[in-house]
């Protein structure tokens, strides 16, 4: 009986840590996205004004190119990496 109690403990300590640190895990794969967009953006941005045009996105970023009206609410005509990663984060 004693061994099942510290087991039970134990599965509850580790279900309390997971959860604490769930955040953590979830910040880092925030910051990971992020930088690959980041990557992925800069090479796309073919005239690396800070814009990806629907033309830059369309062979490089088929994702953001088929989205691209979405992302691009304001009908700008291009979109930023900040608005890229705001969508990726929804």
């Amino acid at each position: 009986m004693m061994s099942c109690q510290l087991t039970l403990k134990n599965l509850i300590r580790i279900a309390v840590a997971a959860m604490l640190l769930a955040p953590l895990y979830s910040m880092a794969d925030d910051a990971s996205r992020n930088k690959e967009i980041s990557e992925r953006f800069a090479k796309c941005d073919t005239n690396k004004d800070g814009k990806l045009t629907l033309d830059e996105a369309k062979g490089c970023m088929p994702r953001i190119y088929d989205h691209f009206s979405k992302i691009d609410a304001q009908n700008k005509g291009y979109v930023t990496v900040a608005e890229i990663q705001t969508m990726a984060a929804r």
